[in-house]
């Protein structure tokens, strides 16, 4: 993707839209002109004891070279406690610097709360925090940091990537989303390599519902463990930036080794934005069915391990 305020908005457009996916009704858009964005996070979404809100605003250079302005907020966050959970995020950032992290601060953020409702401490007193005046709480603003080393591309073989697997892998088939009679359907398939990745788009196709499909989009993430680097791809088929913006759910999710295809029967109703929201809440409702997705702690190191590659390896012909 090129670099610049177009390529920036398109990748902020796609991080917002997989994260109202992923979160839902925790997800709260403030102001959408000037991408101001909240996300309330609790330690337990049926029982909460801890509650922190995270506001964010996501300046025009976010993701490249400038992390998002954010507030935490929360009466009971104070002190010591406020100035260490702002260092976690800000080395979070550090760790992943032009790459999107908001899913990574929000589940950082969450699994914070959680040891925090884990140790002998009682949950803050409701009623005494609505009667104390509510500390205004103090902007915790990221100084942006370039990159000490730009991205260089890397040669890349996919015959030399690693031995070719030809067993064909198992298809799983996700519960459909039907919406103004457009319905949309998740497929999941493991894959190690490119063939088979033709492969479970062949069987897909054999089917004749899937086959007669508006759109059948797809992406796909292969992890090479001796390159150390991922091979992915996607296709839009029809349905402009929809195969980038499932690949971007993919990549904030830190999925591995899996492709999803999301078929739409295009019902003779115009969606809008929807059919994008409809298109990665199949996609994510599959891979954690499946169990794709990987721990807040493993999504920051691979990420932080891979952000270089995974910049490179994204192919954009389609």
């Amino acid at each position: 993707m090129a670099e610049g305020d177009s390529g920036s908005d398109q990748r902020q457009n796609e991080e917002i839209e997989a994260m109202a996916a992923i979160y839902g009704e925790e997800w709260c858009v403030i102001d959408d002109c000037a991408k101001i964005f909240c996300i309330r996070i609790s330690d337990d979404i049926d029982d909460p004891k801890w509650t922190l809100c995270l506001q964010v605003m996501l300046p025009d250079e976010y993701p490249g070279t400038a992390p998002p302005v954010y507030q935490l907020n929360a009466p009971w966050l104070k002190g010591q406690e406020r100035a260490d959970l702002s260092n976690i995020l800000e080395e979070i950032y550090i760790q992943n610097i032009g790459e999107s992290i908001l899913y990574l601060w929000v589940e950082k953020i969450r699994d914070v709360l959680i040891q925090k409702s884990q140790m002998t401490e009682p949950g803050p007193d409701v009623k005494k925090n609505t009667e104390e005046k509510r500390v205004e709480c103090e902007g915790d603003i990221l100084l942006a940091r370039q990159p000490a080393n730009p991205v260089k591309p890397l040669g890349f073989d996919i015959s030399a990537n690693q031995t070719e697997i030809e067993e064909f892998p198992p298809i799983d088939h996700g519960v459909p989303i039907t919406d103004r009679r457009s319905t949309f359907q998740a497929h999941l398939a493991p894959v190690v390599c490119p063939k088979q990745v033709k492969m479970v788009l062949a069987k897909l196709y054999e089917n004749k519902k899937i086959a007669s499909a508006t759109h059948n989009i797809y992406a796909y993430r292969i992890y090479c463990e001796d390159k150390q680097t991922f091979l992915q791809d996607y296709e839009d088929d029809g349905e402009t930036a929809a195969g980038g913006r499932l690949l971007h759910l993919m990549e904030i999710l830190n999925v591995r080794n899996v492709m999803v295809v999301v078929s739409r029967w295009y019902g003779g109703i115009l969606l809008g934005p929807d059919r994008f929201k409809h298109i990665n809440n199949c996609a994510r409702n599959i891979l954690v069915e499946k169990n794709y997705t990987n721990s807040p702690e493993e999504s920051s190191k691979a990420l932080g391990k891979n952000k270089k590659v995974r910049k490179d390896k994204r192919r954009s012909e389609h």
